[in-house]
Parts: structure tokens; sequence; C-alpha cells
């Protein structure tokens, strides 16, 4: 595997690619010199001593080139199964349910969704097959940028005809485009992202990064990758913090130079195999350079919004002065934790230097924002504030989401009961706020099967659709003395 000492001073690298069943039972008996001898494992840190002592650690990093190991054995099978699912579910949604499709089998009529990519959906489009704003939320309304952004972030799990049918028809806006991006670590496209201009807001320029697919191992791999590495400042060489490593490779980092400003690459290199960071970044420069006044906000649900929260992190670590000028802010769902407490306050201060406006919502217990951990073991840490919002859709803004490491037992009581509650509320939502909240069998089934994990479901992107719409408004718009308490941390 390629080494990081040539861009990075401390990390924590590892490749499950190349870990051994006995590589991986190392882990747990062996010290940090010799697991640094083989190929899956490299760590170089002022506190690599003190790590060599700390069970917990090693158990973490155990668990985690284990879970990476399973997931690849597990990508074909699971590929296949998430394809066939995805089949049958769209099979019968475009012949009109079970008894449709029999019918047209009977018939010789049966409509073959493969043939319409435009109205084919991921297992999330399945699940909720909402496609439009609320129009009762205007653009006035301090909900219209976080709808706005929750939904772009749902539709980035779609494919590209499906997308840009969805945005032109339905949200009636400009489709710029829909993009997937190399990884340079694992040598594949795991990434990606769409881009559209909001006609209601010509100025604004909204990008969404997909979040981690349901039947896609490769992005599981990308989310149990607790590699790290420590940046430092470009100009002053002071340390800005450790970052996640698989969330970074995933947004572009270079195997050998890191974060390189400029990509030393021919143009049919970065054609073929585009970086996200890279290829968005010019992508925006080139927009808002034809257009002044225009902005451009972020999103993204699950990793998708560590992605988004990322972007910005790259761009002030490279100094992009003018085009932080011109980003509106960053909307993150069920945002994973994506660095520590040193890269928090680093980018707190590129938020405020630069007016960037960052919302972190949390549902309830979706359990995707509570990871990686928060404790002696990990050094993983949120910042800013959060928007977080119950069972009922009442929002807070809070320093951190209650039961912040998920597995406390005293909320193990209430989390089954808000389990319980969320099956039940999908029955009767539709009858209390409408028709348009009504759930799909398979999503009323998910909740159900939920109750062995509850936080499983609460991370759905359908939770946070609803919140985006019944939720309290958190963001006042135009009400800037509101935002900058947001910002300094006066919660609730």
């Amino acid at each position: 595997m390629a080494s990081a000492e040539e861009f990075c001073e401390n990390y924590l690298v590892l490749d499950a690619n190349e870990a051994s069943l006995y590589d991986i039972a190392c882990i747990l008996i062996c010290s940090t010199t010799f697991l640094n001898t083989k190929k899956f494992y490299k760590q170089r840190s002022q506190d690599v001593q003190k790590s060599t002592h700390s069970f917990r650690q090693r158990w973490v990093i155990f668990a985690s080139v284990l879970l990476q190991k399973l997931f690849i054995w597990a990508k074909k099978p699971m590929a296949l199964i998430g394809s066939l699912i995805e089949l049958l579910l769209n099979l019968l949604s475009s012949n009109g349910g079970f008894f449709g499709l029999l019918v047209n089998i009977i018939t010789g009529k049966v409509v073959n969704p493969v043939e319409s990519p435009e109205k084919y959906n991921s297992i999330i489009g399945v699940l909720d097959k909402r496609v439009k704003l609320d129009e009762s939320i205007k653009q006035d309304d301090g909900r219209y940028k976080p709808s706005l952004a929750m939904m772009a972030s749902k539709l980035a799990y779609e494919n590209e005809a499906f997308v840009q049918a969805a945005v032109q028809q339905h949200l009636k806006m400009d489709f710029i485009g829909f993009y997937k991006f190399w990884n340079d670590y694992q040598q594949k496209f795991t990434t990606y992202a769409m881009m559209f201009q909001d006609r209601s807001d010509p100025n604004l320029i909204v990008i969404a990064f997909r979040g981690t697919e349901p039947y896609d191992v490769t992005q599981w791999v990308v989310d149990v990758d607790i590699s790290w590495y420590e940046f430092k400042d470009m100009n002053n060489s002071t340390t800005i913090g450790r970052i996640h490593g698989g969330f970074m490779k995933a947004l572009g980092l270079q195997r050998i130079k890191g974060w390189p400003k400029e990509l030393d690459l021919p143009p049919n290199a970065k054609d073929k195999n585009p970086f996200a960071y890279y290829y968005l970044r010019e992508k925006i420069k080139n927009i808002l350079e034809k257009n002044p006044n225009a902005k451009f906000m972020v999103a993204g649900h699950s990793l998708g919004g560590a992605l988004a929260i990322l972007f910005l992190a790259v761009l002030g670590l490279h100094e992009e002065t003018w085009l932080l000028k011109r980003f509106e802010g960053v909307y993150t769902f069920g945002q994973p934790r994506v660095g520590d407490g040193r890269f928090g306050r680093h980018m707190m201060k590129i938020i405020k230097d630069h007016d960037v406006r960052y919302f972190r919502f949390v549902y309830s217990n979706d359990i995707v924002p509570r990871v990686p951990f928060d404790d002696n073991a990990l050094f993983y840490k949120h910042f800013g504030s959060t928007l977080y919002y119950d069972s009922i859709y009442n929002g807070k803004v809070l320093k951190e989401e209650p039961n912040k490491n998920y597995f406390s037992l005293v909320w193990v009581i209430p989390k089954y009961l808000t389990a319980f509650w969320e099956i039940v509320r999908s029955i009767i939502l539709p009858y209390w706020k409408g028709k348009e909240y009504k759930e799909e069998y398979l999503e009323i089934m998910l909740r159900i099967l939920g109750l062995m994990i509850p936080g499983i479901s609460a991370h759905s992107p359908k939770d946070y659709i609803d919140i985006t719409r019944l939720g309290t408004d958190l963001i006042p718009a135009n009400n800037e003395h509101a935002y900058n308490q947001h910002v300094e941390g006066k919660y609730d």
C-alpha cells in the first residue's frame, strides 16, 4: 500500500485488502512496532506508545478491519441481492403492485422498469417516492433551504436519468450535472454527486453528495474505515487536527501527495477518473465566474453529509477565499463525526471567518451521527451546534445530540419505546398530517425489523424529509441574530 509519509507526519492507515485473518488477530495481541511491518497497518503518531497499551483502541481497530474484510467478502452477493430486490420493487411499482403485475403477466403486458431509467428508483426512492418540495414552504420560509437540501440529498441516491427528470419536471429547476468520482485508494468509482440551479432563486447553486447505499458494500467499507490523517496548515505548518481517512479518500485524497492545491495529472486522466473535490471545485468556479451574484450550497445525508462538510474543510485548507465568500452554507442530515476536537475548532474558525452557514440536522435516535465514538479510545467529536428533532418533530438547538455514543444503558428503554412509537406514528401520520406522509408497507416492515437495533431505521432519509417539513423552524429566514446564536452555541 502507498505510504502516507510524503504528505502526513502522523497517521493511522488501515487496508483490509492486505490483511489476512492472522493479521487481524494480531491487532489484539501484537505490538505497534510489529503491526507496522505488516502491509495492512501503518501508524505513526506522538501517542503511538500510549495506544499500544490501550486495549479498547486496539479492539476498535480490530473491529474496523474485521468489518471491512467481511464487507469486502460480501461485496458481490450483496450487490446481486440489492439489484434483485430493487428490480423486484420497481417491477411491482411499474405494474401497479402484485395483482397488477399478475394481470400483466397473464395478458403479456408486463412493463419492464429497466427500459425507463428516469422512472427506476433506488431502494431509497422506493421507500419514499416524494420528489417535490412542500408547496406550502415558500422561499422566504426558514425551512425552504433545509427542505431543498434534504430533497437534493435524497435524490442523489438515484440514477442520472431519474435525477435529471426529477429536477427538471418536479422541482422545476435547472439540472447541471450528475457525477461519479474516483477513489485513488480503492481504485474504483465510489463517490457520487449531483448539481442543479434553483430557478426560484437563480443565484443559488445546489451540490448534493450521495450517502451510503444499503447494498453498496464499497461505501460501507468507507464508513467503517477508521483510518485517520493529521493535517497541517499549508502556510504555517500548525496542526489543524486529525480527520477520518475513509471520508477523505472518498472526497479525493491522493495516495502520495495528499491534498495538493492543484492536481498534476494529464487532462485525459482527470476526465477519465475525476476526483470529487477537484472536479466540483473547478465546476462551481466556472459557474460562479459567469454569475457574480451567485452563491452555492452543499448538502448530504449520511456519508454524503460527511463529504459535504469536508468539502468546505479542503477549500479552507487550500485558502480558496474567493469560493468561500460565495459559499452560502453546508446542510447535513444524519452526518457521522469526521474529525477530532482540534479539527472542530479549526472548522469553526473557517465558518466564522468566511460567514459560511453550517447546519447539522439529527433526527431522534439515528445511530449514524453518534459514530465514530466520542470517547478515550477514539478522538472523534462533532463541532458546531446540533439541530436535533425528536420523534414528534419538536426541534431544539443543542450542543450535542442526546445519548451521544448511542450505547448508554440509560437510554435502552427510551430507545425501544421511541422505535415502537415510530411504528405507530407511521400508520397514523397520513391521517394526521396528510396523505403525502403515508409510508409504504416495506418502510413499516423495516421499522418493525428496526426494533432489533433502534436507531437504524431512524437514519432513513424519509424521517429527515419529514423534519424539514413538519419540524420546528430552527433557521428563521433573514434572521442574522438567530443564526449568530446558532454559530456561537446559544443552546436550548
